[in-house]
């Protein structure tokens, strides 16, 4: 089952006491919740006695977690460079960013070009978080200037509104689309991210291992990530 607990609470039970025992702490990005709640059941039916416990949210903030001393086994981050001075990662995972909007597409959105008019109501993820960046890389690729009225955390966050209904439109992962409507980026224009995951501890190796298995890969295709 996937622990969903704020980055604030999961900071003050992870630093300052390490994982230990039978207890794997896994860090990883919040559009990973779905297919590392499957992953960690599998993993637990596999190995008796230990317990994953997920810690989940944008990998900039999982990523100043660790640096600021939390007790991470594993770290899965959609962006290569938040592993930068932590660890070397593995690539295993692929996510194209899609255009999404509530189902039905109450806004009437044709494609990333309506991201400059003012007269919709849109959301990115934040500065600094990967699908914010690479939702403004496929914008800047496409000569566009958006007009942006909330800037969210992470992913969830973005998603949760669009489902509700909050947003006209957002760019999100394609593995996000599950109750929205979708519209492709131009491939010329669109946008990639690319999943690493390392062992920051010898207790997170196993998870890592299964994370690169061919059981892993079979759980990420079958969610609609792309494997390397």
């Amino acid at each position: 089952m996937v622990r969903l607990a704020s980055l604030v609470v999961a900071a003050a039970l992870l630093v300052g006491c390490g994982s230990g025992g039978d207890r794997v702490t896994v860090s990883a990005a919040s559009s990973l919740a779905v297919v590392f709640g499957e992953m960690e059941a599998a993993f637990e039916a596999e190995h008796p006695g230990v317990d994953v416990v997920l810690n989940l949210g944008g990998s900039s903030s999982l990523a100043a977690q660790i640096s600021a001393g939390a007790d991470v086994d594993v770290f899965a981050t959609a962006d290569a460079a938040h592993l930068r001075g932590i660890a070397t990662g593995t690539p295993f995972a692929t996510n194209d960013m899609v255009v999404a909007t509530p189902r039905g597409n109450p806004g009437g959105l044709a494609g990333i070009a309506d991201f400059s008019d003012p007269a919709l109501f849109l959301g990115l993820c934040a500065v600094g978080v990967p699908c914010g960046d690479l939702a403004r890389e496929a914008l800047h690729s496409a000569g566009i200037d958006p007009t942006i009225d909330t800037e969210e955390p992470d992913v969830r966050s973005l998603v949760t509104k669009l489902l509700a209904g909050e947003l006209d439109g957002g760019i999100v992962y394609r593995t996000d689309l599950p109750g929205l409507t979708g519209i492709e980026i131009p491939p010329e224009h669109r946008t990639t991210a690319r999943y690493e995951v390392a062992a920051l501890t010898s207790e997170g190796e196993p998870f890592t291992a299964f994370v690169l298995s061919d059981a892993g890969r079979s759980i990420l295709r079958a969610h609609g990530f792309g494997t390397p």
